[in-house]
């Protein structure tokens, strides 16, 4: 079987990127089950209450959900079982670092195959309050309606009429 040259999102996580300040990403492998590897393939994976925890200068990921394999036999894993991160030594040092500073946390940001090994993006981010939530969305909306109106511009339309 030929192996993929580019990466085929699987699932991203939307929720993580609204309630934190992603302040640096990592590309992490992961420890699979055969019956998993398939799941993923057929996308059926949750990345919403994952979170990465530090055990014994290991990095785990908790709280992912990939859903049992149809075609499973008593061979078929756990769904939300803890799965090993795999990374470089010396970025674990780095992450680990940063969170016993406190008022940081590792969290999935998106799940992909890349050249064929299944991948997971972390995020080194912070907590937004509330408030900090409605500013970004506002920013977002702003740039969204200054993108709309240069492209009607570039087009040569007159503004948007406001409506009845």
């Amino acid at each position: 079987m030929a192996r993929e040259n580019e990466r085929k999102l699987i699932a991203s996580n939307k929720k993580a990127r609204h309630d934190y300040e992603i302040l640096k990403t990592y590309e992490a492998g992961l420890v699979l089950a055969g019956t998993e590897v398939k799941s993923l393939r057929e996308g059926r994976v949750s990345l919403v209450d994952a979170f990465a925890q530090e055990h014994d200068g290991e990095l785990l990921l908790h709280g992912l959900h990939i859903a049992e394999y149809g075609f499973g036999s008593w061979t078929n894993h756990a769904p939300r079982r803890t799965r090993k991160l795999l990374l470089h030594r010396v970025e674990i040092g780095r992450i680990l670092e940063k969170l016993r500073e406190g008022g940081y946390a590792l969290v999935p940001l998106s799940m992909y195959f890349a050249n064929g090994w299944a991948k997971v993006e972390l995020g080194l981010a912070r907590g937004r309050k509330s408030y900090d939530k409605r500013q970004a969305l506002a920013e977002r909306d702003a740039k969204r309606e200054i993108a709309r109106e240069l492209g009607r511009r570039l087009k040569g339309r007159s503004p948007a009429r406001p409506r009845p």
